[in-house]
């Protein structure tokens, strides 16, 4: 079940500054009989081609602690890999229009239902998997179940991210972002270079994916992980907070926290 809100994520009320970082206040969420606390933290907007292991040092040095986890939104890696379409390379064939007036129209951002997005990914998967795909998962939704299209196609198609020409970032109006390449010798590469755990996300307000885990954290399950930002601290809009700091707090009194009110979802996703 989704958990959805208005707008952007970041309130006044929960802002705060340290060492030269801005933060946000994501309030408390208990996991296994633990507390921790979530920081958003607020970055500049990561372009392609930078340097992600510079960017970690400099956003997220200063506030960690011993014992953090980091997630990071793998839009931001695959952004440094410049692991991304642009619209103007991709030719929209017939099948791509055809069977994109049959896709399911998805609330939560660009679906199947974009030629251009459809088009991608039968470059990326071929036609004839696609199609299968696409027959398959038409018949299970008359028999009331989802998702059947991306289980098939797999992770890497499910991933596109992309092509929202209502997008408050222009640059992903005609701009489709992949999944990251290698995403465990990323946070590996992360974990040896500064010392912080992370995990590699995609996240959104429907469900939370894990990617790739640092070396230290080979032994907590995708469900532990999932479960730290089940609501989707990083927002869904332009809160610019890609990285979040989880943090255990134990039994300490958590910082003050002004939550932002949820609102009624979309009712196929209830």
């Amino acid at each position: 079940m989704g958990i959805w809100y208005e707008g952007n994520l970041n309130k006044e009320e929960n802002r705060h500054e340290e060492k030269g970082i801005t933060y946000f206040i994501r309030g408390v969420r208990a996991v296994g009989g633990v507390r921790y606390e979530r920081y958003a933290v607020k970055t500049h907007f990561i372009e392609r081609g930078e340097d992600y292991v510079g960017i970690v040092r400099r956003y997220l040095s200063p506030l960690c602690q011993p014992g953090d986890v980091v997630t990071i939104s793998e839009k931001v890696i695959s952004m440094c890999q410049n692991n991304t379409v642009e619209m103007k390379d991709i030719r929209v064939g017939f099948w791509a229009r055809f069977l994109s007036r049959f896709a399911t129209h998805n609330h939560n951002g660009i679906g199947m239902d974009e030629p251009y997005k459809l088009q991608l990914a039968i470059n990326m998967r071929g036609l004839p998997l696609i199609l299968w795909a696409s027959f398959c998962g038409a018949v299970c939704r008359l028999f009331g179940k989802r998702g059947v299209f991306y289980e098939i196609v797999g992770q890497d198609v499910a991933g596109i991210d992309g092509f929202y020409s209502h997008s408050a970032f222009e640059t992903y109006h005609t701009l489709a972002v992949l999944n990251p390449r290698e995403p465990d010798k990323v946070c590996a590469e992360i974990e040896k270079e500064t010392g912080i755990a992370c995990v590699l996300v995609d996240a959104n307000d429907i469900d939370v994916e894990i990617l790739g885990r640092a070396p230290s954290l080979a032994e907590c399950s995708d469900q532990s992980l999932s479960e730290l930002i089940r609501d989707n601290p990083a927002g869904q809009d332009d809160e610019l907070t890609p990285f979040v700091i989880v943090r255990d707090i134990g039994d300490r009194e958590a910082m003050p926290y002004v939550p932002v009110e949820a609102i009624e979802g979309p009712a196929e996703y209830k």
